[in-house]
């Protein structure tokens, strides 16, 4: 199973930016997504979750209403569209699969599968 992230990059406060995932090796549609972070020196973070099918979407506080999360299954991708972007944003962005929904919206990180990251810089 490989879980292949892109499109982070620089972009300054206040700008967008959308990070994708594209899955391979399992059924994209028998799985739960989702997004985690982990900023520098800091603890791994929950970001957003999506439901195989995207009936159930869930959301950290910092992130609502700026981050949206979406899927599709016939490309076998997940997004996580990225506004109003601020410094605290600055991360590593790694996208995650799970059977379970719940496991990832737990924030647990304790994935069935997890990929490599991409670097989101917030400037100020």
């Amino acid at each position: 199973v490989q879980l292949q992230a892109s499109g982070g990059g620089l972009v300054q406060a206040g700008g967008s930016l959308r990070v994708s995932c594209v899955a391979s090796g399992l059924t994209f549609s028998n799985y739960a997504m989702a997004w985690f972070r982990q900023a520098s020196g800091k603890e791994r973070e929950f970001v957003a979750a999506i439901s195989w099918a995207g009936a159930n979407i869930d959301y950290t506080d910092s992130v609502k209403g700026r981050f949206t999360i979406s899927r599709d299954n016939a490309r076998n991708e997940v997004y996580l569209e990225m506004n109003s972007l601020k410094p605290e944003d600055t991360a590593v962005y790694y996208c995650t699969a799970d059977r379970d929904y719940f496991i990832l919206k737990s924030g647990r990180f304790s994935p069935q599968y997890r990929g490599q990251g991409t670097q989101v810089t917030v400037s100020s």
